[in-house]
């Protein structure tokens, strides 16, 4: 496989950025959010397949000292190829030298901790639909 790595934004296909999320059990929106959120994030990598979309990662950042990983996701057929943690370096080399957090999903922590990531003893969150978050495991 020829994987092709990029931070454009451009010709993404926002669609299939909802429907990656959506096929991985991550929270998914409609096309315009995803491109919005997107957008505006400090640092932003996509994974192409010829064409095709198969995973991507973004983060937030004030670009001096903290940022925070989201929407990390690789379809399923294309795990196992370390696609997740090229996603993950080219977005933490984006970040530079941040504190970097993020929240993983349940059962995925081991794949963070390979990326140098730690349990927060401290970390807490405040959810728009707090009642899925903690049906989904994510807070108490």
């Amino acid at each position: 496989m020829d994987f092709r790595i990029t931070n454009d934004c451009e010709g993404v296909d926002w669609q299939a950025v909802a429907d990656i999320l959506k096929t991985v059990d991550m929270a998914h929106y409609a096309p315009e959010v995803h491109a919005k959120a997107f957008r505006a994030s400090h640092t932003t990598v996509f994974v192409y397949d010829g064409d095709r979309l198969v995973g991507f990662g973004r983060a937030i950042s004030d670009g001096a000292y903290q940022a925070a990983v989201y929407d990390c996701a690789v379809l399923p057929e294309y795990q196992g190829h370390k696609l997740g943690s090229r996603i993950m370096s080219a977005v933490l080399d984006g970040v530079g030298n941040c504190n970097v957090i993020l929240y993983a999903a349940p059962g995925k922590e081991g794949f963070y901790r390979k990326q140098g990531f730690s349990l927060l003893k401290t970390g807490m969150g405040r959810f728009v639909r707090a009642d899925i978050m903690r049906e989904r495991g994510f807070i108490e």
